[in-house]
């Protein structure tokens, strides 16, 4: 299926916020780095379908692609509204600006890190920013996250501290212990505002039961330069896997998720081991939807081996249409919904791991369960009542 014959599929279904197809269309052709010649040839016929600016640089902003859309605006199409024009442009630069002082920021953070002999990667913000799409200017970012192994948590945190760095719910030290054990983050306030700085031990909640493990990750991890400083790296085939995830975990409620997977397939690689992994882990669906809806979204060109990940599994073109619709009218989720469990729980294609995510989800405490219940350390195992409790009453 072609990719404007699935739009024109994907936007048909009536918008429940408003959002028409011709904004979304646009911004889907504003949506990348290298534009093919017809994305481009559709930003400069825009006054054809003469898009409402003001919805569409809303749906701009909240998709995460203002930036590229005012990049791409401002070289393939003529005759722009001088106010959007001039709107455009501002919020480039503030872009630049901003990314400018969290690659900073990053660098710092990273050599002390590096100088304290403490192993982490920073994978999203300016470093991917940097990696795939070649520019700090080009990917709006608000934090900074790093993949570090639970071991090595206590040091981070101290080395954050050195610089400035609280964190941003304070825990008792079991608290924090038990925190390490069954959680995945732990969000930092600095000088310049609140969860600016994110460790993090594991890709997901442990509850998704997808294990990937952060040793190996840091094992198989490289180099890239940020700001003309050398940082730590994903390999590009662990960058890839952990985009999908990250954007399934969301449901890909935002384009730009979309865009990163796009873009990170752009990037030379092996992907025999990526898809060997992925079968391990039982996430083949993740990588099918997420590659169906790059190709058909914003016309990313796929290796073979990505299509026959999306061929080999009837499901992946059903859930990509779904989840296109979904993101073409804004549709967000309450990740602790029955919706949102049912729609993940659709997106693991082996039944031991659909059954291992509900029996996670049901006994994994989460931060409100912990938050909920001051208990003392011997009882800590009583979490697990509290969650199932707590879940009960969601649901009921």
């Amino acid at each position: 299926m072609s990719r404007s014959s699935t739009l024109s599929d994907v936007l048909s279904v009536p918008s429940q916020r408003g959002t028409s197809s011709k904004e979304f269309d646009l911004l889907c052709a504003c949506a990348g780095v290298e534009l093919a010649p017809q994305r481009a040839a559709r930003i400069a016929n825009w006054k054809k379908s003469e898009p409402e600016w003001n919805e569409f640089l809303r749906i701009a902003e909240h998709h995460g692609i203002l930036a590229l859309a005012a990049r791409n605006l401002s070289a393939h199409a003529r005759g722009l509204p001088p106010e959007i024009e001039q709107g455009l442009r501002s919020a480039y630069e503030e872009n630049i600006r901003r990314n400018l002082r969290f690659a900073g920021e990053l660098v710092r953070i990273a050599e002390h890190f590096e100088k304290k002999k403490l192993r982490a990667i920073p994978y999203k913000g300016p470093a991917l920013a940097a990696s795939v799409y070649g520019d700090l200017a080009l990917r709006n970012f608000s934090d900074l996250d790093f993949l570090i192994a639970p071991a090595d948590f206590a040091a981070a945190k101290q080395a954050l501290a050195e610089l400035g760095y609280r964190t941003s719910t304070e825990l008792r030290p079991e608290a924090e212990r038990f925190w390490l054990r069954i959680g995945y983050e732990c969000a930092f306030d600095g000088p310049a505002g609140r969860n600016l700085v994110e460790l993090q031990w594991r890709v997901l909640p442990h509850f998704y039961g997808v294990d990937l493990r952060i040793d190996d990750l840091l094992a198989r991890s490289g180099r890239t330069a940020v700001g003309g400083r050398e940082v730590p790296a994903l390999a590009p085939e662990d960058l890839l896997l952990v985009l999908c995830l990250h954007a399934a975990k969301h449901l890909w409620m935002r384009l730009i998720w979309v865009c990163d997977i796009a873009e990170a397939l752009r990037q030379p690689a092996d992907y025999t081991p990526v898809f060997a992994r992925a079968r391990s882990l039982g996430m083949t669906r993740i990588l099918g939807v997420s590659f169906w809806l790059a190709e058909n979204l914003l016309d990313a060109t796929l290796p073979q081996s990505a299509r026959e990940v999306i061929a080999g599994d009837p499901k992946v073109p059903a859930l990509g249409r779904e989840f296109a619709a979904r993101l073409a009218r804004g549709a967000t989720y309450d990740l602790e919904s029955p919706e949102y469990f049912r729609l993940i729980l659709r997106l693991r294609e082996r039944r031991r791991d659909r059954w291992r995510y509900l029996w996670r989800l049901a006994l994994t405490p989460g931060a409100g369960d912990v938050a909920a219940v001051r208990l003392p350390e011997p009882l800590f195992p009583l979490y697990r009542v509290v969650r199932v409790l707590r879940l009960i009453k969601k649901l009921v």
